[in-house]
């Protein structure tokens, strides 16, 4: 992956995880950006990729909902 294609990647990252901060326990991003990009170099939607790191951070790391 080229550097404006990761750049890029990760901005999408950002504004979909965005809304997981909001309603869930503090805890570390990097963990739920891992995941995210993890599902959509596998070639998921933003959505499905939302969905793969929410249900990483709830089902794996036990990160509460507020």
């Amino acid at each position: 992956m080229d550097i404006t294609a990761l750049a890029s990647l990760l901005h999408e990252t950002s504004e979909h995880h965005s809304s997981y901060e909001k309603t869930h326990a503090p805890h570390n991003w990097w963990d739920w950006y891992a995941a995210y990009i993890d599902a959509r170099v596998e070639g998921t939607s933003p959505d499905e990729a939302s969905k793969a790191a929410t249900g990483y951070m709830d089902d794996v790391l036990h990160v509460a909902a507020l």
